[in-house]
């Protein structure tokens, strides 16, 4: 399953342009928490602690514990994150609040596995991937970090289908329509 993120935040008193860029100035990065039907709660985080969560490879389908914000922890979904085109630097987060066993739509990366175990691919066949990610329903507590998919037995030609792919129990795929590839 995914890791747990904790970030500290501050609540923000004044928003707007001019408040963002003083902010940004003194290292901190403007955020908003909105959903679960409540109020959107407008926060700013550490750039430097920001920075290292978003470069885990797993910030938007990891749960995130806002602490300090609104006086308690708060459990959140990263759904965006600006990025200044120049410097790279984050520039604006979005956070959507969940609660503790919401069902979620998260993003998970594929991974393939068992590839000497394929007399395609030992032929020298070539492996083309066609998604790198899945888009997958589950409990948010639930989320996995992978989806892990064996080529054993694959020869020249053959592809694999959703239908194909053993998914966790719990979790099932956001397109349900056809049997993608």
């Amino acid at each position: 399953m995914s890791d747990t993120l904790t970030l500290s935040a501050e609540t923000r008193d004044r928003v707007g342009k001019g408040a963002s860029r003083a902010l940004r100035r003194e290292g901190r990065v403007p955020a908003v928490i909105y959903g679960d039907n409540q109020e959107p709660l407008s926060i700013h985080l550490d750039e430097r602690a920001l920075t290292k969560a978003l470069h885990t490879g797993h910030f938007f389908n990891s749960v995130v514990m806002i602490e300090g914000a609104g006086g308690k922890a708060i459990r959140t979904l990263p759904k965006d994150a600006a990025l200044d085109v120049v410097t790279d630097r984050p520039v604006h987060v979005d956070f959507l609040r969940i609660s503790a066993h919401a069902k979620v739509t998260v993003n998970v990366p594929v991974v393939f596995a068992d590839e000497e175990a394929s007399p395609g691919l030992e032929k020298g066949g070539v492996l083309n991937i066609v998604r790198h990610e899945l888009e997958l329903v589950c409990d948010a507590s639930e989320i996995p970090s992978e989806i892990t998919i064996s080529l054993k037995g694959l020869e020249v030609g053959d592809s694999l289908h959703i239908s194909a792919v053993t998914l966790p129990k719990g979790v099932e795929s956001a397109i349900d329509d056809r049997d993608f590839t």
